[in-house]
């Protein structure tokens, strides 16, 4: 969304909290704007101050196919003190690690002892409508919900989380999270780094005060996304981890609600990109850095092997362009990596990795093109009236009474996101599906490296138009597609597709 002029015209001030129902009732007066003129606000970045990298990396409990999760109020030491959190388990930011085979009957119990409603989404998973997390399917406080559905996909890094609508973003930076890994015989035959060689990673951003952790969203956050000061892994501020000289496989989900990193290693070593969203890339691709937004994942290779056993290294997020004026303007270190141990590695990198068969853009039987610029002009109102701020697709807001898509089960279509005229980054996510990314122009003018193979999210920068090819199959009901900056999802920037 634009921001030119705004605070002169609207005369509102960028620290007037904003927080769920509320922000429907922003109003903004645009009497005095030019025909090109967007509405907005001024957004400056929020810059991240590292800790001391004292404390060791450690990882949530593991889970299997039968678990209960108690969505509650608890507490968690961050920053040195233990301080109010919200969790899936006592103590703790962050729920268990499910891992599981293709093929197994999954059954997990959510029992909701917040004071609100919550439910959970299970982001990367095709399973049944009634399953997924829609936010209609919800727990109630004090409430439950059953999940129940097998595992029929191929292996991958998918997540969970809340998807209430209005309360998705202040429930997932405060804590409600999760992996959810999948594994079958086809990633097992490549003898990947495993154990304690196989590293999840979930980065994310935190504003850590004595009293929680704080979500209160001004206007311009709202506008921008709620982004923190300190960077946790794991639910760990600021850690470091113990590696040999050998190969490991880091499985990275950027689970924070708005901020977008650029990857790489503080000493430039190379990172081999082996999966993403979907699973296992056809090829392994390797980079010097990865740009990951909010929900999207990366399975990547790196080899400590030449570096001296003492020497100290970092996961750095590196600055970027595009990015609009809340993204990319700072390098800050995420994780610290100490090489203690010496080792003998005969793991050597497969050249092909799974089979992905490219689909046709010939085969799509309809292309559906959504405006995601949320510039004034596309959306008919003339520029002399007052208009609510809000973040929108095709110029609507969700509402969960009305299909704004309907679509055939088992046809092919091209779906075309449109940021061409807009100055903030969308991270597109379709909920019940994978698509396979096209072509990108504007902007950046190219897919990035971790963008072939399946994805289920796609990063639509300032300037960009992305055009994704989704096989629809035969996962029949109701499913949302929105953007994954929690606030503009929050706000209003979702819609949803009836497969019939």
């Amino acid at each position: 969304m634009q921001r030119r002029n705004f605070l002169k015209l609207s005369g509102l001030s960028v620290g007037a909290a904003v927080s769920g129902s509320s922000i429907a009732g922003l109003l903004v007066s645009t009497t005095s704007c030019k025909k090109e003129h967007h509405i907005g606000l001024m957004t400056s970045p929020v810059t991240v101050t590292e800790g001391n990298f004292s404390k060791p990396l450690s990882f949530p409990a593991q889970a299997g196919i039968n678990q209960t999760l108690t969505a509650q109020a608890t507490a968690a030491n961050l920053n040195g003190s233990t301080i109010p959190v919200l969790g899936y388990q006592p103590n703790s930011l962050l729920g268990p690690t499910f891992r599981v085979n293709n093929g197994s009957a999954v059954n997990i119990f959510l029992q909701n002892n917040l004071s609100e409603h919550t439910n959970i989404h299970w982001h990367g998973l095709k399973i049944p409508a009634l399953m997924d997390g829609h936010p209609d399917q919800l727990a109630m406080a004090g409430g439950t919900f059953r999940y129940q559905f097998t595992i029929n996909q191929r292996a991958g890094l998918s997540w969970y989380h809340p998807h209430p609508h209005e309360n998705t973003g202040k429930q997932v930076f405060q804590g409600l999270a999760g992996l959810f890994i999948i594994n079958d015989a086809e990633e097992a035959a490549l003898n990947l780094p495993s154990g304690q060689y196989e590293i999840p990673l979930v980065i994310q951003d935190k504003r850590i005060t004595t009293t929680g952790i704080a979500y209160n969203p001004s206007m311009e956050e709202v506008m921008a996304g709620y982004m923190g000061e300190s960077i946790v892994v794991n639910g760990i501020h600021s850690p470091f981890a113990e590696v040999a000289t050998r190969y490991y496989r880091l499985r990275m989900l950027n689970g924070s609600n708005a901020r977008l990193y650029n990857l790489a290693f503080s000493n430039n070593t190379d990172m081999i990109i082996i999966g993403n969203d979907g699973g296992l890339l056809k090829n392994p691709v390797t980079v010097k850095d990865i740009l990951i937004a909010p929900g999207e994942r990366l399975d990547v290779l790196v080899n400590f092997s030449g570096v001296p056993v003492g020497t100290e290294l970092f996961l750095v997020s590196k600055e970027f362009a595009h990015g609009g004026t809340a993204q990319g303007k700072q390098s800050f270190n995420i994780l610290k990596f100490k090489v203690a141990v010496a080792l003998t590695d005969s793991f050597t990198v497969p050249a092909s990795l799974s089979v992905i068969n490219s689909i046709p853009a010939s085969s799509a039987v309809k292309t559906r093109l959504f405006d995601i610029s949320n510039a004034m002009e596309h959306h008919g109102v003339p520029m002399n009236n007052g208009m609510q701020m809000r973040h929108r697709i095709n110029g609507k807001l969700f509402d969960s009474s009305r299909i704004d898509e309907n679509v055939s089960a088992n046809t092919t279509e091209i779906w075309v996101f449109d940021n061409s005229k807009g100055d903030e980054p969308h991270p597109m996510h379709l909920h019940g599906v994978f698509f396979q990314v096209l072509d990108r122009t504007g902007g950046r003018g190219d897919k990035i490296a971790s963008e072939s193979g399946w994805k289920d999210t796609v990063l639509v920068m300032p300037g960009e138009t992305v055009r994704v090819l989704v096989p629809f199959e035969n996962n029949k009901g109701k499913f949302v597609f929105h953007c994954h900056n929690l606030e503009h999802e929050d706000d209003g920037m979702m819609l949803q597709y009836q497969l019939s």
